[in-house]
């Protein structure tokens, strides 16, 4: 597969612009789910939740976009709404861009994969690099099925800035392939809800700007 990123430049031609990628993780979903290793279950958000995306759609104004692209995942959805009552471009709906398939640990409490399987949750993303999760997306397919979506909005919105609304999980496969780091490494830090991940693609390199900032926190009302 071609590098997603050139790792040389010709220095005769223009070097394109740099492109804005907002990467955006649902708000917090409903109680049941919490601490559950969701993944394909098609969960709602709490009522936190709801507070948080406003205050996530507030900061996200004040940033033009010249695209949005979403997971179809209610709690993405959910998320998202705030943002298009207030003239945002219309989201484009990428199937891929849906969570991680947890295969058996789905629906499953991170205690409870202790208990039932003796491995520890918190090697989750080791687990799926390996395809150590019975019945689970192992890391090569999960890379495998976002990439073809980060490509097609880079190759869509050179040198704009855009949002990408979805999931921890596949924020971590995102920076993963832009940053060149393995997927088990990307448990170094952390993906809360409604956060904001911002990165900076340039035609041969990547820049992390900033890394999970949260509005409904960090941003006084």
């Amino acid at each position: 597969m071609k590098p997603l990123i050139s790792p040389t430049l010709n220095p005769d031609s223009a070097a394109p612009p740099a492109t804005r990628l907002l990467l955006i993780r649902h708000a917090e979903v409903e109680a049941r789910y919490q601490g559950v290793f969701g993944g394909r279950i098609d969960m709602e958000l709490s009522p936190r939740g709801h507070e948080q995306a406003a205050a996530l759609a507030k900061c996200l104004y004040q940033k033009p976009l010249s695209a949005i692209y979403a997971s179809p995942m209610k709690r993405v959805q959910q998320t998202l709404a705030p943002m298009l009552v207030n003239g945002a471009p219309k989201p484009v709906i990428l199937p891929d861009l849906r969570e991680a398939d947890f295969g058996d640990w789905t629906g499953l409490a991170w205690e409870d994969v202790q208990a039932k399987f003796g491995v520890s949750p918190f090697s989750w993303l080791e687990q799926l690099e390996c395809d150590g999760i019975a019945n689970a997306e192992c890391g090569e397919t999960l890379q495998g099925r976002v990439e073809p979506c980060l490509r097609q909005i880079l190759a869509a919105h050179s040198g704009q800035q855009v949002a990408v609304f979805c999931h921890g999980g596949i924020i971590r496969v995102l920076l993963g392939i832009l940053l060149r780091w393995p997927l088990s490494r990307m448990g170094a830090f952390e993906i809360e809800y409604a956060s904001l991940t911002q990165v900076l693609v340039f035609p041969q390199k990547a820049e992390l700007q900033l890394l999970n900032f949260t509005p409904w926190r960090d941003v006084a009302s």
